[in-house]
């Protein structure tokens, strides 16, 4: 394809307008394909298996997903190498959308599988809970302007953190994950992490932040992991909704891009007890509406197969309707676009609601660069 082909390759057009010219040449398949973000398996073979259940690369290509999650720390070279043959991979396929890889942490001590990542290449600094202990938010931001830089060398452009949520429960295994039990400390940290992130606006040398878990998971009934059955009731101790709330408010108004709501459920408050990718009050009303965000929602991993609280009645499908009318924009850990595009030609979900997710997903990519040169980047540097 020449540079400028279709519109939405011009650079000299706003992102809106790009975004627009792009979603009218996508099939129903190329848009249901955008709304997944499964984990990834690194390596030369595209047809090696995924990692916990997830499909092969090859599989993932060829369902229309382009947006990923690495897990593994092999070298910069061989994860920057990797990168740049799956964006090539995608060059040569229908409309050449890119890819987006994302993230968990990976630059602390910490060697915890499904919980934490081994650092491998990245440099190691203290969890977050030391800096939450130290509360110098120029130093945090200096710490995430280092973590910009070498997922920026990779390919890594989302950042699956910071996580706020508030320690309160100490019992809780995920609170070195977080900046303390503070409200006050974890915003202004949160905040600084974010701008070392993602700079003041989105851009070319940005990393996206999707900041975690909304509307804060720290208060777990005895400290269990939501992540099981057993630990999917969410309560709030004295009524302190608000609380875990607060650090949310402070990163929202900063401009955190992504926000990932949480497994569990809320008991005893006024929302509806169903897990938080579920929730219709949590995101629509209270995150869209109330508090006027307009950026990505991702879901958890793995809530329409694994981790359904409050909604285990309901189907795959029934599940996947619910999220989407809560306000989701895309499933994180999922790999079925078959199901969705079933449900919108079966008329249970209109083509147009696609669309709005799609242009959001969508609006990120182009700002981020990677319709452009940001696309791939340079193995020997990385």
């Amino acid at each position: 394809m020449s540079a400028i082909a279709h519109p939405y390759q011009d650079r000299t057009l706003t992102v809106d307008q790009r975004v627009e010219d792009l979603l009218t040449r996508m099939t129903l398949e190329d848009k249901a394909g955008q709304m997944f973000q499964p984990m990834a398996t690194l390596g030369d073979d595209l047809d090696a298996p995924g990692l916990f259940g997830s499909p092969s690369m090859r599989t993932i290509i060829d369902r229309g997903i382009t947006h990923v999650n690495i897990l593994q720390a092999p070298s910069a070279r061989e994860i920057a190498a990797w990168h740049n043959a799956l964006q090539e991979e995608a060059r040569r396929r229908g409309l050449g959308i890119p890819f987006s890889l994302s993230s968990d942490p990976r630059h602390s001590f910490s060697n915890n599988p499904a919980a934490a990542l081994i650092a491998g290449p990245f440099s190691q600094w203290p969890e977050f809970l030391g800096f939450g202990a130290i509360d110098d938010p120029e130093l945090t931001r200096r710490f995430a302007e280092v973590v910009r830089r070498e997922y920026l060398a990779v390919g890594i452009r989302t950042a699956l953190h910071p996580q706020i949520d508030l320690a309160t429960e100490p019992r809780w295994a995920r609170a070195s994950g977080t900046f303390g039990q503070s409200a006050e400390v974890t915003g202004r940290l949160a905040v600084a992490y974010t701008l070392g992130l993602q700079g003041d606006e989105l851009g070319a040398e940005s990393v996206s932040a999707m900041a975690k878990h909304f509307p804060g998971g720290g208060p777990q009934l005895d400290g269990e992991d939501p992540h099981f059955s057993y630990g999917r009731e969410q309560v709030y101790p004295g009524g302190r909704f608000d609380l875990h709330l607060q650090p949310f408010r402070d990163l929202l108004a900063a401009g955190v891009s992504q926000i990932m709501p949480y497994y569990g459920m809320p008991i005893g408050t006024e929302y509806e007890e169903v897990g938080f990718g579920f929730n219709k009050q949590i995101i629509q009303g209270l995150l869209r509406d109330e508090l006027g965000f307009d950026g990505i929602v991702c879901t958890d991993w793995g809530i329409l197969s694994r981790t359904f609280w409050g909604v285990e009645s309901l189907t795959y499908d029934e599940r996947m309707m619910k999220s989407l009318d809560a306000g989701v924009d895309q499933f994180g850990g999922e790999f079925n676009p078959k199901a969705l595009i079933g449900l919108v030609r079966a008329g249970s979900v209109p083509e147009s609601r696609l669309d709005t997710s799609v242009r959001r997903l969508l609006r990120e990519k182009f700002r981020l660069g990677l319709f452009d040169d940001a696309r791939f980047v340079d193995v020997d540097a990385a």
